[in-house]
């Protein structure tokens, strides 16, 4: 009997509120579509209220799947305009890279409340890095590896690489849990780092740095290139190298911190000098 009350929640703000919604999802994805998204506190009356109003008008199902995110909060608080706690994403972009953030945001299933905090964020940025370590380790194990058929301990390394990819699927197809799914990325790291050592067959690099690859680029992160190293830091590698060669330590370090300075980690390995552009 009449329109709602702008304030009730039926109304959600306005009249016609939810029928505009609809309306809107069905012009641009049609009378049924896959997904749709919306915070928690949406669920009800809102979204209820959307499935009856389109079902009612076409006899057709609304949206096969519903994926509702839980709530953001800062430092442990509910992020609120009058806690004076509230910020945009393009706040966030002023401090962090859009890295830092995508794996702050992946390290949570997207249902679970998720707490914004300068120490998460450092965190998650820590752990950022640790993947592009892995990434450069495996470059540079690219160049060092052998053609030789694998023994017997890089077969079982390769299989354990080659199910990664299925793993990570596995999390993902429950419910998109990206929090489960990269603590499959993060075995594939650990493995990396712990087992592959020195010259190694290049079909066991290639098997790691193909999951790699296949799980970040969905993810959306390691968009960064380190790149052929500029004239200058290649002089002051080499020249480091030689420095090491007549033990001239006190040289070697002093070119470490010159490079280090320039923006360079520098990295002595088994295989020799690993010189990469610091993320």
């Amino acid at each position: 009997p009449g329109e709602p009350a702008w304030d009730s929640p039926w109304g959600m703000g306005r009249p016609g509120w939810h029928i505009e919604c609809s309306a809107m999802s069905m012009a641009y994805l049609g009378e049924t579509f896959d997904i749709h998204c919306g915070g928690m506190d949406l669920m009800f009356p809102h979204h209820e209220n959307e499935i009856a109003q389109s079902e009612g008008g076409t006899g057709k199902p609304f949206a096969r799947y519903w994926m509702h995110n839980g709530f953001l909060n800062i430092d442990n608080r509910k992020m609120s305009k009058s806690l004076g706690n509230f910020f945009t994403i393009r706040d966030i972009l002023k401090e962090y890279d859009a890295e830092d953030i995508r794996m702050f945001m992946l390290s949570a299933h997207y249902r679970s409340p998720l707490n914004f905090s300068r120490e998460m964020m450092d965190q998650a940025r820590a752990s950022l890095l640790r993947l592009y370590a892995a990434r450069d380790k495996l470059s540079f194990l690219l160049q060092h590896a052998h053609d030789n058929a694998p023994s017997e301990q890089e077969k079982a390394f390769i299989e354990k690489a080659e199910g990664t990819v299925p793993s990570w699927c596995e999390a993902m197809d429950d419910d998109l849990n990206t929090a489960e799914a990269m603590g499959v990325l993060f075995d594939l790291v650990y493995d990396i780092n712990t087992e592959l050592q020195g010259s190694v067959a290049r079909e066991a690099v290639l098997a790691a740095r193909q999951a790699m690859d296949t799980i970040t680029g969905v993810f959306g992160l390691l968009t960064k290139k380190t790149g052929e190293l500029p004239e200058d830091v290649q002089a002051l590698a080499q020249e480091r190298e030689q420095a090491r060669k007549d033990r001239d330590w006190a040289r070697s370090d002093a070119l470490r911190d010159k490079l280090t300075a320039m923006g360079y980690t520098v990295e002595d390995t088994k295989l020799g000098q690993k010189v990469v552009k610091t993320v």
